[in-house]
């Protein structure tokens, strides 16, 4: 199992960080592991919506099936999914708004036999993504 967290204070309030998480056509301007939606994103936005994403990490392209498990406007945005080789994953994005700002963290998983292989690597290139894709947001909501 390899988790990764990422942190990073964006100077906007809550809900316009969270307009922008939730836009899934924006999701390729500041995800930096996404590729794509080839169905689109969930449409409604709700527990329990089902999606397929298309992403790369590791310079490994995969084909994941979210699921939405916990969702609070303006504060959570937490899924489920389905990788390739018996893997699975989550994330949770959680928005803390403070005065002027929001604190936004993400909490990433991966689980299953092909991670435990590679477990150190994954978590140097996951943090390494989580963290570029929040300076992109921040960039994006500012």
């Amino acid at each position: 199992m390899a988790d990764v967290t990422a942190q990073a204070r964006i100077a906007a309030p809550a809900g316009k960080v969270w307009d922008v998480l939730t836009d899934f056509g924006t999701y390729g301007r500041w995800n930096a592991t996404h590729t794509s939606f080839p169905k689109g994103g969930p449409s409604p936005l709700a527990a329990q919506a089902e999606y397929v994403e298309n992403m790369k990490l590791m310079g490994f392209p995969a084909e994941v099936t979210w699921t939405v498990t916990e969702l609070e406007p303006e504060r959570v945005l937490a899924t489920t999914g389905k990788g390739p080789m018996g893997v699975n994953l989550g994330m949770r994005y959680a928005l803390d708004e403070d005065g002027d700002g929001t604190t936004v963290r993400v909490d990433g998983s991966f689980a299953g036999p092909a991670v435990t292989l590679m477990a150190g690597k994954l978590k140097e290139s996951a943090t390494a993504a989580l963290n570029e894709s929040l300076r992109k947001l921040a960039d994006l909501v500012q």
